[in-house]
């Protein structure tokens, strides 16, 4: 089918305004909403949505095809938004600012609440209506977005081999390596506790942190002790409480898309190449926050 050229719209300068100018226009206008620009409009400049309306290339006439395209749009940007906020929690634990770091992940737990919905977007996709258009999809998959592998890394499910894909892409990949590079959250989370008495072994807080944090008992002890402690001003436990929604989450996320390649192609080969069902069924496996949740068992 043809397919649209995309072009960079003009960027125009969204103007400030002050509420004294807002109340000003509101008068002029009697009420009504403007309808008369000299440029763009200003949500658009502000939005981009013409740009983003124009994102989507299917590469077939099946008009089931676009619900899969903008839906796996769609749940990229939630990837890059809840990523947006793990950091910013991150910054602010490393500054042992607890309380301000809880908006944060409240935040990226919100947004993982609406990656989740996103999947039922497709949930009338059977194997026929995905075969009308899966072989031209090719090799490609949700295994190779790099969105996720830095959520997964912010979330400290790392494994360095999987960034392997995006060698030929060399600033993709050079912000992953970055990414494993830098401490994950659960990472930044051990070191504040480490900082506020919590006896952590050093080989623990200086472990190389492009690898997977695998589960310590001293760790499950901190939380099961901070756990003990109800009191409103104890901020760690409410650390605790903000880290396991966005860990359970993004576990329901991780359940919804094994749900969903159920659905849509049962037990098949995967489109890049693993095994599909069975490697995501593995994957889950691997806990985030493991310690915040085993340590549940000696409360």
């Amino acid at each position: 089918m043809e397919q649209t050229e995309l072009r960079p719209a003009t960027r125009t300068v969204v103007r400030p305004v002050t509420p004294r100018q807002r109340a000003a226009r509101a008068a002029r206008n009697g009420g009504e909403p403007t309808l008369e620009f000299t440029e763009r409009v200003p949500y658009d400049a502000y939005v981009q949505a013409s740009t983003l309306h124009r994102l989507q290339q299917p590469l077939s006439d099946d008009p089931g095809e676009m619900s899969f395209l903008m839906v796996s749009q769609i749940m990229e940007l939630y990837f890059g938004l809840t990523c947006h906020e793990l950091r910013d929690a991150a910054r602010l634990l490393r500054a042992d600012r607890i309380w301000e770091s809880l908006a944060p992940l409240r935040r990226a737990a919100l947004h993982l609440e609406g990656l989740n919905a996103a999947w039922r977007g497709l949930r009338w996709m059977t194997p026929a209506d995905f075969n009308r258009f899966r072989n031209l999809l090719g090799e490609g998959s949700g295994f190779q977005s790099a969105m996720y592998r830095h959520l997964e890394f912010l979330l400290g499910l790392r494994d360095p081999a999987l960034i392997r894909p995006f060698r030929r892409q060399t600033e993709v990949h050079a912000e992953l390596t970055a990414a494993l590079a830098t401490p994950s959250l659960w990472d930044e989370v051990l070191a504040l506790l480490a900082r506020h008495g919590h006896d952590l072994p050093a080989e623990l807080l200086g472990r190389d942190v492009a690898g997977e944090h695998e589960a310590h008992p001293a760790v499950e002890a901190a939380w099961a002790r901070i756990y003990a402690d109800a009191g409103p001003d104890n901020h760690l436990r409410l650390l605790g409480e903000a880290l396991t929604e966005v860990a359970e989450q993004f576990g329901d996320w991780r359940h919804h898309h094994i749900k969903a390649v159920q659905r849509t192609m049962g037990a098949k080969v995967g489109s890049g190449g693993s095994a599909g069902l069975a490697w995501l069924q593995r994957s889950m496996a691997r806990v985030v926050f493991p310690e915040l949740w085993s340590a549940r068992t000696a409360m």
